[in-house]
């Protein structure tokens, strides 16, 4: 399978395969709102955007990047997301990089947002459904995001066979200049426990599809059980 690895700005058309990665911490966070029930992901294009859609969906749980603020339920933080119950719920997500990414690739044949708690099961999809091409989205730092670009590189190398030792990626995650300011906290809405859940690796087994649904674009989780007969 042949593979390019390019931040938001560097696409210069719309590819046929996209794999959007933001590892700290958009997709992280993503995957643990499906673990805790969520039914849906919207990806919001703006902030207006997100309370607009609050405000019209009282029921829908909102979050963003950031502080605590008004409007919005919670932060882009799995440490925080971890414990609340999202059963059922639909849930609005308005990021930096991620959502970002997501938004500029969304009218691609097929959509993967991925981080590495979702690794595997990224590359599984990839080999079933991709065909001959892909493209990872690295999301963060213009492109030069060195969690994000471990993570494309992982699942790149899961999808066509030529990887088995996730350990060097993980260790570059761990030590990106994302995690150090996560951990130095100079990022807000932190929790001291994000950087080690956004370098697990395959905590989750489905992948994550996202597509335009009327309006929106929506992200939603995929199994094996859940592909179309």
């Amino acid at each position: 399978m042949e593979t390019r690895f390019l931040g938001i700005a560097d696409l210069p058309e719309v590819p046929s395969v996209a794999v959007v990665v933001d590892v700290m911490r958009a997709f992280t966070v993503a995957a643990w709102a499906f673990a805790r029930g969520a039914e849906r992901i919207v990806l919001a294009a703006s902030l207006d955007e997100a309370r607009a859609l609050k405000e019209r969906h009282p029921d829908w749980v909102a979050l963003k990047d950031g502080p605590p603020a008004p409007g919005f339920d919670a932060v882009n933080s799995p440490g925080l997301l971890r414990t609340m119950d999202l059963g059922g719920r639909t849930v609005v997500q308005k990021t930096t990089a991620g959502t970002v990414g997501a938004l500029a690739v969304k009218d691609a044949h097929l959509v993967l947002c991925a981080s590495f708690v979702v690794a595997e099961a990224t590359a599984r999809l990839l080999r079933q459904r991709a065909g001959d091409s892909a493209t990872f989205v690295v999301t963060g730092e213009d492109g030069r995001a060195d969690e994000d670009l471990a993570c494309a590189q992982y699942i790149a190398g899961r999808a066509d066979g030529t990887v088995t030792d996730a350990a060097g990626f993980l260790r570059r995650a761990a030590t990106s200049r994302a995690a150090a300011e996560l951990a130095e906290g100079v990022r807000q809405g932190v929790h001291p426990d994000d950087v080690a859940l956004c370098v697990e690796l395959d905590r989750f087994p489905f992948a994550m599809v996202a597509a335009v649904e009327g309006p929106l674009m929506v992200l939603r989780p995929h199994t094996e059980s859940s592909a179309p007969a």
